[in-house]
């Protein structure tokens, strides 16, 4: 369970502020649902006090906005964990919390199965003593949890989220990776969320533990911030470099979205309105195309992100962006990229 010893240029860097959206920023301009029959599962959105918060009523009024978004994926966050008992049990009250909303969902007669999945955090460095806390994961989400995500995002030159921050080196550690293995062992999934310099990380582990099903939260994170602000040519080259290399492990998908995390560096929320859904197919093609293309459509799966990603425009309105990034798909390749690929990966 040892950690690599932290480094002293990253003992106290800047902290990178998420922006403070003005709800009728992101609210303005909606757009009619582009081919609003194609079924969707949201593979990536949050329930949380954060971000101005996002409860079941902000979910439900944004599957309900015209697109058929048939299911949803929650991702650990950090929220509602339980205050009492012993502390690695304490995530446990995240899925429990979520549960609870969707069960509300369904009891309100909603026609998206909201939380159909649920992704939630265990220490993944106790090992082998991690079955205690998947089982306990299990058994609170009745039928619903699916995997754990372990953040490992760091950079030397800023602090950023909501999480807390994760040591250095947090993949590489023995201990990790035999939790991994459990994980694996029950049949859940484990989701990387990363900065693209750590993307060698991510290949390292994929490689090592070949039996994980993992999947790359956000498109591998492109930095734009800190010491890569004004290098966006040299940190897509290192991404794409690097991106190409992880479509070679066949255990490894990739989620694409979450363009509007501040670190990204796109600052859509300073426009003086939401930007159009083609001007985000716009500014998202590029990378989008790069990992649709390394990874296949049967490996790729679009998210939302939100509520994190309002800093991009209206729940509408950025998966009409996507839906024209993929207008030149074929059937088949759509079914992927917007529902099977999710519906596969965590069993929805």
């Amino acid at each position: 369970m040892s950690l690599p010893p932290q480094t002293a240029d990253e003992d106290d860097p800047p902290v990178l502020h998420p922006p403070r959206l003005d709800p009728a920023w992101y609210t303005a301009r909606p757009e009619p649902a582009i081919e609003p029959e194609l079924a969707i599962i949201d593979a990536h959105f949050h329930f949380s006090d954060h971000w101005a918060g996002y409860g079941l009523d902000d979910q439900l009024r944004d599957v309900g906005g015209g697109h058929r978004i048939d299911a949803t994926i929650f991702m650990q966050v950090g929220w509602k964990y339980w205050t009492s008992g012993p502390a690695h049990l304490r995530p446990v009250g995240e899925t429990e919390a979520v549960v609870a909303l969707a069960e509300e969902a369904a009891a309100r007669g909603a026609t998206t199965r909201v939380a159909a999945g649920i992704v939630g955090y265990a220490d993944l460095l106790l090992g082998d003593a991690v079955t205690e806390i998947l089982e306990a994961h299990v058994d609170a989400g009745k039928g619903r949890f699916r995997g754990v995500r372990c953040s490992a995002a760091r950079h030397r030159s800023f602090k950023f989220g909501v999480l807390p921050r994760p040591p250095v080196g947090l993949y590489a550690c023995p201990g990790f990776r035999a939790g991994l293995r459990r994980l694996a062992a029950m049949g859940l999934v484990f989701d990387a969320w990363i900065y693209h310099p750590q993307l060698a990380e991510v290949l390292d582990l994929a490689r090592a533990v070949p039996e994980a099903m993992i999947v790359l939260d956000h498109i591998g994170g492109i930095l734009g911030v800190g010491d890569y602000a004004g290098r966006g040519d040299e940190a897509w080259r290192e991404w794409m470099k690097s991106i190409r290399a992880l479509a070679a492990c066949p255990n490894v998908f990739v989620k694409i979205g979450g363009y509007g995390i501040a670190t990204f560096g796109h600052r859509t929320e300073s426009l003086s309105s939401p930007p159009s859904s083609a001007a985000l197919a716009e500014l998202w093609r590029p990378s989008a195309e790069v990992v649709m293309e390394a990874f296949g459509s049967h490996r790729c799966m679009f998210e939302s992100n939100f509520p994190v990603d309002r800093s991009s425009g209206n729940y509408c309105t950025v998966w009409n962006a996507f839906k024209r990034i993929a207008a030149g798909a074929g059937e088949q390749e759509k079914n992927d990229l917007f529902s099977g690929t999710a519906a596969r990966v965590y069993r929805i």
